[in-house]
């Protein structure tokens, strides 16, 4: 039986708490938040030990994992924690909102041995898994371009900010909805060399962006953009879209279903026929022990208990992956700040005056 605390009682902190319970292998001993009317609930109807110091719970419980669901500022000194206490580690996303810090807990976690993953639970829903699959294969040939969009309903209004709408504890739109986009692209595609055109608009928040736009640059020609949004009350839930342009076809994921459309001839090993092929997450999907929010998020607690079982620190997202995700939010970041370029000002610059008005007009012809 393998001994796990907790730390963080929110949203993601409470689903994986009812999923741990119900692991067959796992046995919650103990959880950590600083809410003590949460503390206090858990304590009476679960029975479960309750601390509100996560140092004070892992030296005294001694767990051999440990589920970190706090404030994404909180996750590098918590991550830390544990690996120097040889404790193998699960972490919410965003992994670290330094780059920095975020590549020191990447090297202690592997000098160490320890088994690392990070919850960006997408990886684990089976329409993206058959993506990769199919890419992998070369289903749709040469890729050459990709395009991951991420939508829904959290900032709809000017309204106080929360952890999640501040630029130090969670990151905004970008580490909050964009990362996923950029994470699966990826873990399908291979992270970009080089990212342009960014924009991080505010729409109603104050200290961070609610909509994100980049494309990316790969060094053999591919292209991609990523685009999202969490400010679109169009939506009931966040809404991960993903599509894939090949040589041979477009392949096109959200979480319900999975479409493949074959330009030239079927594709008989791969079980597609030429045109539209439709493949939905019922019939893809495994069954889980245990059904909450959606079967990707026992999966990916399974598939980081399993690992630890077998003594194996190859997660589907591992801290080095997460850290790569982050690397690609940091580049976004950068070339959001860069100046940009006025046209008229940069004809002012580049053209003589006696030649300025007659390009003038030949651009605004090409514009109107």
């Amino acid at each position: 039986m393998i001994r796990v605390a907790l730390i963080g009682l929110g949203k993601m902190g409470l689903s994986h708490q009812a999923i741990i319970n119900s692991h067959p292998d796992v046995k919650l001993v103990a959880v950590c938040d600083t809410s003590s009317y949460v503390l206090d609930i858990l304590n009476k109807y679960v029975g479960i030990k309750c601390y509100t110091d996560y140092k004070k719970m892992l030296h005294e419980e001694k767990p051999d994992a440990v589920f970190i669901a706090t404030p994404s500022r909180y996750h590098a000194e918590m991550v830390k924690a544990a690996l120097d206490m040889a404790i193998h580690v699960f972490c919410e996303k965003p992994f670290c909102l330094d780059l920095a810090e975020g590549l020191r807990l990447v090297e202690l976690a592997e000098s160490k041995n320890l088994v690392n993953q990070v919850g960006y639970h997408y990886r684990f829903v089976e329409a993206f898994q058959e993506m990769k699959r199919l890419v992998d294969a070369k289903a749709i040939g040469q890729i050459h371009h990709v395009r991951a969009e991420a939508y829904g309903p959290v900032v709809l209004k000017p309204k106080g900010s929360t952890w999640r709408t501040s630029k130090n504890e969670g990151g905004g739109c970008l580490y909050d909805y964009a990362c996923h986009g950029i994470d699966l692209v990826n873990y399908i595609m291979g992270r970009p060399d080089a990212v342009g055109g960014s924009v991080l608009n505010k729409i109603f928040s104050r200290d961070v962006e609610d909509e994100v736009y980049a494309t990316f640059f790969y060094a053999d020609g591919k292209t991609g953009q990523i685009a999202a949004n969490w400010s679109d009350e169009s939506l009931r839930k966040m809404s991960t879209h993903m599509t894939l342009w090949g040589t041979h076809g477009k392949i096109s994921a959200d979480r319900q279903e999975l479409r493949i459309f074959l330009r030239d001839e079927p594709n008989v090993a791969l079980n597609l026929n030429k045109g539209w092929n439709t493949r939905y997450t019922t019939e893809l999907t495994q069954s889980v022990e245990y059904y909450l929010r959606g079967e990707e998020y026992s999966e990916q607690i399974d598939h980081f208990i399993q690992r630890i079982k077998g003594g194996r620190t190859d997660t589907r997202s591992t801290f080095r992956s997460a850290w790569d995700t982050d690397l690609v939010a940091a580049m976004i970041i950068k070339d959001s700040d860069s100046s940009h370029i006025n046209a008229d000002c940069l004809i002012n610059q580049k053209t003589p005056s006696t030649e300025k008005n007659g390009l003038l007009a030949s651009i605004k012809s090409l514009l109107t």
